[in-house]
């Protein structure tokens, strides 16, 4: 699929790619409708059931196993992936030059915010409508492992997570797609690998825990994700919203940009 280059500091293009809109909504579609048709559903569902049981039947008997998956599951543990996700877009020549950063980082939360807008906004009232909402594995599958009943006090101090009543869609999995899709298009080596591999370990967690069924971050995270990419990405929004965001941050960036710590700083100098 078409992205334009990054060799210049215009990583998106004030353009319509047609041909990749179409695609990637058609691509969403057929994900959710595989989900929906009942044929399909079963198919999912056995998915759902088998993936549950092979990630969260080892909790119970390897205690240092759960233990690292309880950590995973904690709330800053949440802020340090995000903080690292920022991190890999920010900082100078790791997937993007200096002179990118800040106009990378204007692009992701462009996306961040289309998202919001399709989940809260559209999706949700979808979602009420067709009453598509369920709880969690680790709530109805007997036998389930309980990482807040294995580690008790942890839900309340570390805000330890392993259950929803309302688990469909995969909310961190959609943002963890629309971070993982942009920087799939300009990382390289290392920087590539890095996303790959926090992909994966940030989609774990979750699935491990009981907290979200498979089908809730491979269709309902995946759903909402390429909608948001596809409508951000291969149309003229993330082009405009990072020329905006340059306007208005321009009056505060700019004297911060002759502070002698803040200039050596790309994201501030943009350089």
């Amino acid at each position: 699929m078409k992205t334009p280059s990054t060799n210049t500091n215009e990583l998106f293009q004030a353009r319509w790619y047609w041909r990749e809109l179409i695609i990637c909504n058609l691509l969403a579609v057929l994900i959710l409708a595989s989900w929906l048709w009942q044929p399909t559903r079963q198919l999912w569902d056995a998915f759902d059931l088998r993936l549950f049981h092979w990630l969260n039947a080892p909790l119970a008997t390897h205690p240092i196993w759960a233990r690292i998956w309880a950590i995973g599951n904690m709330r800053p543990i949440d802020v340090t992936v995000g903080l690292i996700m920022l991190v890999t877009i920010i900082k100078s020549n790791w997937v993007f030059s200096g002179t990118q950063v800040r106009r990378a980082f204007y692009a992701f939360f462009a996306l961040l915010l289309l998202l919001l807008f399709i989940r809260i906004v559209l999706f949700d009232e979808i979602l009420k409508l067709m009453h598509w909402q369920r709880s969690s594995p680790s709530l109805v599958v007997e036998g389930a492992v309980r990482l807040t009943s294995l580690f008790p006090g942890w839900e309340q101090k570390w805000y330890l997570k392993d259950s929803s009543k309302q688990c469909f869609p995969g909310d961190h999995a959609s943002v963890l797609f629309i971070w993982t899709a942009m920087l799939l298009f300009f990382a390289r080596g290392k920087a590539l690998f890095f996303v790959w591999l926090l992909t994966i370990l940030y989609l774990l967690p979750r699935l491990i825990a009981g907290a979200h069924w498979g089908s809730d971050v491979f269709v309902g995270g995946a759903f909402l994700s390429l909608l948001a990419f596809s409508w951000g990405f291969y149309t003229p929004y993330a082009a405009k919203s990072q020329d905006l965001l340059e306007r208005l941050t321009a009056p505060i960036i700019q004297p911060l940009a002759k502070l002698p710590f803040l200039r050596n700083i790309s994201f501030i100098s943009g350089r």
